[in-house]
């Protein structure tokens, strides 16, 4: 795949160093940097919290997705949840993505890493007052062997209020990952209507994974996922990206705050098809990649 990133304008990029990039008249999203990851997870959960707080009062759904990691966000908001008794009984969630077996076959519920459906269970749904959490049949995942089922119920949700989720080290967002094939060509047009579907992890992705969780056993690491697509999350009114991993999202933040959409970099399409895209980080994935020139 041919770049469409001007390789020397990206350094300049990322030589900006961290204090300057709040406030940035160049950036095409809004972020907010903190000194350290925990800031920034209490920060997000009392976004969601504050979210169904004013949904409610209004009257309205509040619609959600959510990823089963990064998860230290929801320590806040259940626990607000629980202690100012906020119902979710309006609240719609949708995951945004699953790991699958090399059959394309899902983990079960109890594994103790890849299931995302279990790992919600666990420590989401299964954390809220049951007087409060949100009903059963709002709870909605995607399935391998029903993959228009995800869809359709965006469809009748009317899309989203704010997609929450984190970004990988190349602009990837759920399992929607940079397509690698040297033998087609995926425009960011045909990109922005790709529907949930099973996807093969690229490689580098999968590298990551097992660097940051299982001291490089890439082995052990799964190899498919099924994944909610951009046709649906692009129909939202905001994106909240939640970035505190270090320094191999570094790039990635600048690519997303200052290049044109590309499909090198997924979480660029929102940056022109959504009203509002915010990153929450910490100040060491914040930093710039390069030293300043000088």
């Amino acid at each position: 795949m041919t770049s469409r990133i001007d390789k020397e304008k990206l350094y300049e990029y990322c030589r900006i160093p961290v204090d300057k990039l709040e406030k940035h008249p160049d950036s095409r999203i809004k972020i907010k940097i903190f000194d350290e990851s925990p800031q920034v997870m209490e920060y997000a959960g009392n976004m969601m919290a504050e979210e169904v707080i004013a949904n409610n009062k209004a009257g309205k759904m509040t619609r959600w997705v959510l990823p089963a990691g990064p998860n230290e966000q929801y320590k806040t908001f259940i626990r607000r949840v629980n202690t100012e008794k906020i119902s979710l009984k309006n609240l719609h969630i949708c995951l945004m993505d699953d790991t699958l077996d090399w059959n394309c076959r899902p983990f079960p519920l109890d594994h103790p890493y890849f299931s995302g459906e279990g790992r919600m269970n666990r420590i989401f749904f299964g954390k809220i007052d049951p007087e409060l959490n949100v009903p059963e049949e709002q709870r909605h995942f995607p399935r391998f062997n029903d993959l228009d089922a995800m869809d359709e119920t965006v469809e009748k949700l009317g899309g989203f209020d704010t997609v929450y989720g984190g970004m990988g080290f190349t602009g990837l967002v759920a399992y929607c990952e940079a397509p690698r094939s040297p033998w087609t060509t995926i425009t960011e047009e045909e990109y922005c209507q790709m529907k949930t579907r099973i996807f093969p992890i690229n490689d580098d992705t999968i590298i990551a994974g097992a660097q940051r969780s299982f001291g490089g056993l890439t082995h052990f690491v799964p190899q498919m996922a099924v994944s909610i697509g951009f046709k649906s999350m692009l129909n939202t009114k905001r994106v909240v990206f939640i970035c505190t991993t270090g320094a191999w999202k570094r790039t990635a933040i600048r690519v997303l705050m200052f290049c044109e959409p590309t499909v090198e970099y997924p979480a660029t399409l929102f940056t022109d098809k959504v009203g509002e895209v915010v990153m929450l980080a910490d100040r060491n994935t914040a930093e710039s990649p390069l030293p300043p020139i000088g």
